[in-house]
């Protein structure tokens, strides 16, 4: 079933962040995106209760972790930032980082990442590097509980595995 709402069309170039001014205008066009993507949600036939939990997972990836955080070009992804995400920015921004949670999350960037897809903003080639890193759920799971379990000065050789910033490490 097409969207029955207008759709804002965008391009690549407008989700680049150079300047203050720059983030506060992808901002608010992440938020329109992200609008579009939670009535899409709808109208493919989920719940208003799921459509909502899909858009809230999105909108905690794209805006306080690839915009803000990472300062990512959301139409351009890059090879490590959803692993970075899931295997050290979401267990070390989270009070009780949970397996549970973190699912939630990679369903709904996988949900996000198809709609830009459907939407020509991102390649086949690019969702497939995508849903490669997606994939690694027993590592992420695993690294929470590598992360739970750390001791001492064991953080720096847990965080060296799967750094935050690149070329600080092996992603």
């Amino acid at each position: 079933m097409p969207d029955q709402q207008p759709q804002i069309v965008f391009v690549h170039d407008d989700f680049e962040c150079e300047t203050l001014e720059d983030e506060l205008r992808v901002d608010e066009r992440c938020r329109t995106l992200l609008q579009q993507f939670y009535s899409h949600l709808q109208l493919s036939g989920l719940t208003p209760e799921k459509a909502s939990e899909l858009a809230y997972g999105a909108d905690y990836y794209v805006r306080d972790y690839l915009i803000d955080f990472s300062q990512q070009n959301l139409a351009r992804p890059q090879a490590g930032l959803v692993k970075r995400f899931a295997a050290t920015w979401y267990i070390t921004r989270t009070l009780e980082p949970d397996t549970i949670v973190l699912d939630r999350y990679l369903d709904a960037i996988d949900a996000f990442y198809r709609f830009l897809r459907d939407r020509h903003l991102i390649s086949a080639e690019e969702l497939q590097l995508i849903e490669a890193e997606l994939a690694l759920r027993e590592y992420y799971h695993g690294r929470i509980r590598q992360f739970l379990a750390l001791k001492g000065d064991g953080y720096d050789a847990w965080e060296r595995e799967c750094p935050l910033q690149e070329g600080k490490g092996t992603v």
